[in-house]
């Protein structure tokens, strides 16, 4: 019993002290840690800390024909400290969010607008895939790779949930053809050809 006390003696501070501050508005002048950014004074804030207004489309002229429209805790400072951010994804038809990852989040995509054919690859390399239509929701866990396609015509709109206001994101392409890694090894490590990789070093502004 001695023992019991002790511990919720140790514990009850801690929980106490996690619930003194209703909300967390980041002070993006501050340094960003694992916590996440420090708070903006509460006598500076206002409702308009806590209102998003720019969740619209984005530029989708670009080679992947896509566009994200993130509110992570640098464009929406009002989600800080509490688990979760937003974003927009349009997807011109014949466009493709390619492979990538979120380290910091699991993602939830709810589908607007078109045809959406998605799909996460699993740590046992199990896949999982179906194409989505408005009202459909689907969830990506964290760290997997994964991605999106316009499966119809015309412009396929929908909303991502993620489960951390910083989610991170890596995409595939990007990594393996972006950076000045030497051709040579990245052939070797991928089983690509050289000239190919070589190839896609260059439209994806890699080196080496």
């Amino acid at each position: 019993m001695i023992r019991i006390i002790f511990l919720l003696a140790f514990l009850l501070p801690t929980s106490l002290n996690a619930s003194i501050l209703d909300f967390c508005v980041a002070d993006l002048k501050g340094a960003e840690n694992p916590s996440g950014y420090p708070c903006k004074s509460p006598a500076s804030l206002t409702v308009d800390d806590f209102v998003f207004s720019n969740l619209i489309a984005g530029n989708t002229s670009n080679f992947f024909k896509g566009a994200l429209t993130p509110a992570f805790v640098d464009e929406f400072p009002g989600v800080n400290g509490l688990g979760f951010s937003v974003a927009r994804l349009d997807i011109e038809e014949g466009g493709v969010i390619p492979m990538h990852s979120h380290s910091g989040a699991s993602e939830l995509i709810i589908i607007e607008q078109g045809h959406v054919t998605a799909g996460f690859i699993s740590s046992d390399n199990s896949v999982f895939v179906k194409t989505l239509t408005k009202g459909d929701i689907m969830i990506f866990p964290q760290g997997l790779l994964h991605f999106q396609i316009n499966a119809g015509r015309g412009r396929a709109t929908a909303i991502l949930t993620f489960s951390s206001p910083n989610p991170g994101s890596q995409i595939l392409d990007l990594a393996l053809f972006g950076n000045n890694l030497d051709s040579a090894l990245v052939a070797k490590t991928t089983f690509l050809d050289p000239a190919q990789v070589k190839k896609l070093k260059g439209f994806f502004g890699g080196s080496g």
